[in-house]
């Protein structure tokens, strides 16, 4: 997904430590995964590398879809998923920093 670079368990172990603090910087509301949810995921991934996506809504096979959705839609990883909150990471290329 991130560059066809599979990340290792200890990159992943690592990241989640990262994330710990972190608040949550997109939410996906009532109206699922939109465009501009898709956007501001991106925009967030190009600053930080690293965020936390909070998905509302009580159906949790519904926030895995959205996370998976979502990870495709801006090729990110889906690092952790804790109830209604998602951790994604992406690699930050060259020409974003």
């Amino acid at each position: 997904m991130v560059d066809d670079k599979t990340l290792s368990k200890q990159e992943i172990v690592e990241l989640k430590a990262r994330a710990h603090h972190l608040n949550p910087v997109v939410m996906v509301g009532q109206k699922g995964l939109t465009e501009a949810v898709i956007q501001e995921t991106d925009t967030a991934l190009r600053a930080h590398e690293l965020i936390k996506v909070r998905v509302l809504g009580d159906d949790r096979a519904e926030r895995v879809l959205i996370g998976e959705e979502l990870c495709s839609a801006v090729n990110a990883q889906l690092i952790q998923h804790i109830g209604k909150l998602l951790v994604l990471y992406r690699e930050r290329t060259d020409d974003e920093q």
